[in-house]
Protein backbone atom coordinates (compact mmCIF):
# COMPACT_ATOMS: atom_id res chain seq x y z
CA UNK A 1 0.00 0.00 0.00
CA UNK A 2 1.69 3.55 -1.24
CA UNK A 3 1.52 6.04 1.29
CA UNK A 4 -0.73 9.19 -0.45
CA UNK A 5 1.36 11.43 1.25
CA UNK A 6 5.11 10.67 0.46
CA UNK A 7 4.31 7.62 -1.94
CA UNK A 8 6.36 5.09 0.08
CA UNK A 9 5.80 1.90 0.10
CA UNK A 10 6.39 1.04 3.32
CA UNK A 11 3.42 1.22 6.08
CA UNK A 12 2.19 -0.77 8.42
CA UNK A 13 -1.35 -1.34 10.23
CA UNK A 14 -2.16 0.39 12.94
CA UNK A 15 -5.89 -0.80 13.44
CA UNK A 16 -8.12 -3.04 11.75
CA UNK A 17 -11.78 -3.31 12.00
CA UNK A 18 -14.46 -5.43 10.11
CA UNK A 19 -17.86 -3.88 8.86
CA UNK A 20 -20.39 -6.34 9.03
CA UNK A 21 -22.89 -4.17 7.05
CA UNK A 22 -21.33 -4.33 3.60
CA UNK A 23 -18.42 -6.94 3.93
CA UNK A 24 -15.52 -4.56 4.37
CA UNK A 25 -12.54 -4.38 6.28
CA UNK A 26 -11.32 -0.80 7.48
CA UNK A 27 -7.77 -0.80 8.19
CA UNK A 28 -6.03 2.42 9.79
CA UNK A 29 -2.19 2.72 8.45
CA UNK A 30 0.99 4.74 9.38
CA UNK A 31 3.70 5.67 6.90
CA UNK A 32 6.78 4.54 8.08
CA UNK A 33 8.71 7.26 6.48
CA UNK A 34 7.09 10.21 6.93
CA UNK A 35 4.48 8.97 10.04
CA UNK A 36 1.34 9.74 8.81
CA UNK A 37 -1.88 8.30 8.96
CA UNK A 38 -4.23 7.28 6.39
CA UNK A 39 -7.22 4.59 6.08
CA UNK A 40 -7.77 2.34 3.69
CA UNK A 41 -11.26 -0.24 2.79
CA UNK A 42 -11.01 -3.30 1.32
CA UNK A 43 -14.19 -4.69 -0.13
CA UNK A 44 -14.94 -8.28 -2.20
CA UNK A 45 -15.32 -6.66 -5.47
CA UNK A 46 -18.22 -8.03 -7.23
CA UNK A 47 -17.98 -10.94 -9.94
CA UNK A 48 -19.36 -9.97 -13.78
CA UNK A 49 -22.29 -12.38 -13.56
CA UNK A 50 -24.65 -13.32 -16.55
CA UNK A 51 -27.73 -14.98 -16.78
CA UNK A 52 -29.74 -15.77 -19.55
CA UNK A 53 -33.07 -14.52 -20.72
CA UNK A 54 -36.09 -16.08 -22.10
CA UNK A 55 -34.85 -15.06 -25.82
CA UNK A 56 -31.57 -16.48 -25.45
CA UNK A 57 -29.56 -13.71 -24.83
CA UNK A 58 -27.60 -12.99 -21.78
CA UNK A 59 -28.00 -10.31 -19.45
CA UNK A 60 -25.74 -9.26 -16.72
CA UNK A 61 -27.08 -10.16 -13.06
CA UNK A 62 -28.45 -7.61 -11.27
CA UNK A 63 -29.70 -8.59 -7.98
CA UNK A 64 -31.33 -4.39 -8.35
CA UNK A 65 -33.62 -5.74 -10.18
CA UNK A 66 -34.49 -8.51 -8.38
CA UNK A 67 -34.76 -6.35 -5.10
CA UNK A 68 -37.16 -3.46 -6.88
CA UNK A 69 -39.47 -6.51 -8.90
CA UNK A 70 -40.08 -8.05 -5.34
CA UNK A 71 -40.38 -4.36 -3.65
CA UNK A 72 -43.39 -3.67 -6.16
CA UNK A 73 -45.40 -6.78 -4.98
CA UNK A 74 -44.74 -6.78 -1.76
CA UNK A 75 -47.08 -5.13 1.00
CA UNK A 76 -44.21 -3.15 2.52
CA UNK A 77 -45.53 -4.33 6.22
CA UNK A 78 -45.62 -8.28 5.51
CA UNK A 79 -42.17 -8.30 3.94
CA UNK A 80 -39.27 -6.17 5.07
CA UNK A 81 -36.63 -4.60 3.23
CA UNK A 82 -33.94 -6.44 5.26
CA UNK A 83 -35.90 -10.21 4.51
CA UNK A 84 -35.81 -9.15 0.44
CA UNK A 85 -32.15 -8.33 1.02
CA UNK A 86 -31.21 -11.45 2.53
CA UNK A 87 -33.60 -13.14 0.25
CA UNK A 88 -31.35 -11.77 -3.09
CA UNK A 89 -28.18 -12.39 -1.05
CA UNK A 90 -29.14 -15.94 -0.92
CA UNK A 91 -30.16 -15.53 -4.99
CA UNK A 92 -26.73 -14.33 -5.64
CA UNK A 93 -24.93 -16.66 -4.32
CA UNK A 94 -26.79 -19.16 -6.17
CA UNK A 95 -26.40 -17.36 -9.24
CA UNK A 96 -22.26 -17.11 -8.27
CA UNK A 97 -21.77 -20.86 -6.87
CA UNK A 98 -23.50 -22.45 -10.51
CA UNK A 99 -21.04 -23.40 -13.37
CA UNK A 100 -23.55 -23.00 -15.83
CA UNK A 101 -25.44 -19.92 -16.95
CA UNK A 102 -28.39 -19.39 -14.59
CA UNK A 103 -31.48 -18.70 -16.78
CA UNK A 104 -33.87 -15.51 -15.97
CA UNK A 105 -36.50 -18.14 -15.36
CA UNK A 106 -35.10 -20.32 -12.93
CA UNK A 107 -34.55 -17.32 -10.85
CA UNK A 108 -37.98 -15.95 -11.44
CA UNK A 109 -39.20 -20.02 -9.75
CA UNK A 110 -37.43 -19.00 -6.90
CA UNK A 111 -38.99 -15.67 -6.37
CA UNK A 112 -41.94 -17.23 -6.91
CA UNK A 113 -41.47 -20.12 -4.17
CA UNK A 114 -39.84 -17.61 -1.78
CA UNK A 115 -42.86 -15.25 -2.32
CA UNK A 116 -45.26 -18.43 -1.48
CA UNK A 117 -44.09 -18.92 1.75
CA UNK A 118 -44.43 -15.18 2.98
CA UNK A 119 -47.23 -13.63 1.18
CA UNK A 120 -49.23 -15.09 -0.95
CA UNK A 121 -50.72 -12.12 -2.23
CA UNK A 122 -47.30 -10.50 -3.00
CA UNK A 123 -46.90 -13.89 -4.61
CA UNK A 124 -49.90 -13.46 -7.24
CA UNK A 125 -48.82 -9.67 -8.12
CA UNK A 126 -45.53 -11.10 -8.81
CA UNK A 127 -46.81 -14.02 -10.50
CA UNK A 128 -48.95 -11.88 -12.87
CA UNK A 129 -46.30 -10.18 -14.07
CA UNK A 130 -44.03 -13.13 -14.33
CA UNK A 131 -46.40 -15.71 -15.62
CA UNK A 132 -48.03 -13.20 -17.90
CA UNK A 133 -51.64 -14.12 -17.26
CA UNK A 134 -53.55 -13.69 -20.54
CA UNK A 135 -57.13 -14.30 -18.58
CA UNK A 136 -58.96 -13.99 -15.48
CA UNK A 137 -59.06 -17.80 -15.50
CA UNK A 138 -55.50 -17.95 -15.19
CA UNK A 139 -54.82 -15.85 -12.44
CA UNK A 140 -58.36 -17.56 -11.04
CA UNK A 141 -56.40 -20.87 -11.51
CA UNK A 142 -53.10 -19.71 -9.68
CA UNK A 143 -55.49 -18.53 -6.62
CA UNK A 144 -56.81 -21.94 -6.42
CA UNK A 145 -53.20 -23.59 -6.39
CA UNK A 146 -52.18 -21.40 -3.42
CA UNK A 147 -55.11 -21.64 -2.06
CA UNK A 148 -54.17 -25.32 -2.00
CA UNK A 149 -51.48 -25.15 -0.02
Amino acid sequence: MKCPFCCSEETKVVDKRDNKEDSSVRRRRECLRCHKRFTTYERIEKANLSIQKKDGSLERFDTEKIFKGIKKAVDGEKISDKEIEDFVDSVERYVFNKEDIVKSEEIGLMVLDWLKTKDSLAYIRFASVYKDFKSLDEIVDEIKNIQKI
